[in-house]
């Protein structure tokens, strides 16, 4: 005989059916809490939360008399969190970013394709590909708005901090949905005005030569090893991790750099054959849950539609002489250059 009777109700009580539990006492205190851990200022999270910096005050310290925890000290460069301060803080604003995807989920689905779908995507893409695109992708769903990220990584994607992401692995997990796209191919480049300066680079002169490094190619994974090796021989001008900045040192005639393919289209730079060519496979990552929230999925299948090996220049065979596209032109068109002429390596 069973001490309990399993379909007794006590036992297959869920959250909305414990009336006793409802711990919103302080959400209020708890979204002023978060402002202030994010500005680092009573007087800044005031301005935040449309309130006066003694109400914010007066909030933070109930809410200290609450958790029984100092959650900031003073410092000469404003409030700081302490540790148990920073372990609340991370907790609510993935609580906040929560909230914002369901609020966001619930308006799309009420009104359509409409809502903020947030991208993690790498600066070179960003602006040579996706927002070339985007005029196409908005004129067809011009209630859907795009929020362009800086580059995340998958611990930001899971604690909700994006919606999906390109990146250069596959996840294989169920919370995560991932897609292979293209490839893409790293190739050292070096300004006209830098040949002009000191001449050709060649397999056989690199010790006369100069490069710009980047910390992204100093791991040691092996996939930058003939990069590192060919950098070795020469003199390193500059370092940069800034990718844009990096681009311009290069467009500047700093030194040799390694870019990719798609910076080809840039008239000045020049493809070299120092024995080297660098592909990374790219990939699509979104969270599962938030896939189907139809904003969300338009905008990650519009994503693998770009970046697919489809494209040429993110296609699985390097080429040099990709033919021109919907991209070349947006991008030419964004910086004001010239079509290139000639057999597509710049010279």
């Amino acid at each position: 005989m069973l001490p309990f009777n399993e379909e007794q109700q006590s036992f297959n009580k869920g959250p909305l059916d414990e009336e006793t539990l409802l711990s919103g006492q302080f959400w209020a205190e708890l979204r002023v809490f978060l402002a202030v851990a994010k500005t680092k200022s009573f007087n800044r999270a005031a301005e935040m939360t449309n309130t006066s910096q003694p109400t914010v005050s007066r909030q933070v310290k109930r809410l200290q008399d609450a958790v029984g925890s100092q959650l900031f000290i003073s410092t000469p460069r404003g409030v700081k969190l302490t540790q148990k301060g920073e372990a609340l803080a991370q907790a609510v604003s993935r609580l906040d970013y929560t909230l914002h995807s369901i609020t966001s989920d619930l308006k799309a689905e009420s009104r359509g394709a409409e809502g903020t779908v947030r991208v993690s995507i790498t600066d070179g893409l960003n602006a040579l590909f996706a927002a070339p695109a985007l005029e196409r992708f908005s004129a067809q769903y011009p209630r859907i708005q795009l929020h362009l990220k800086s580059p995340l990584n998958l611990i930001n994607l899971r604690e909700n901090q994006t919606d999906m992401m390109i990146g250069f692995g596959p996840s294989v997990t169920s919370d995560v949905q991932f897609r292979k796209l293209g490839q893409l191919h790293f190739i050292p480049v070096v300004a006209k005005d830098y040949i002009r300066n000191r001449g050709l680079p060649t397999v056989n002169n690199l010790e006369q030569h100069l490069f710009i490094q980047s910390e992204y190619y100093l791991a040691r994974t092996g996939l930058w090893d003939s990069w590192q090796q060919a950098a070795s021989r020469g003199r390193i001008a500059h370092y940069c991790d800034d990718s844009f900045a990096y681009g311009m040192l290069v467009k500047a005639g700093h030194g040799i750099g390694l870019l990719g393919s798609y910076t080809l289209v840039e008239p000045c730079f020049v493809p070299l054959e120092i024995g080297l060519r660098i592909s990374v496979p790219l990939f699509l990552l979104a969270l599962t849950e938030r896939l189907n929230a139809r904003p969300v999925r338009l905008v990650f299948d519009w994503l693998a539609g770009i970046f697919g090996s489809d494209n040429p220049w993110f296609s699985d065979d390097f080429k040099l002489n990709n033919p021109p596209s919907e991209y070349d032109a947006g991008f030419r068109k964004m910086f004001n250059l010239e079509p290139t002429r000639g057999n597509g390596n710049g010279r």
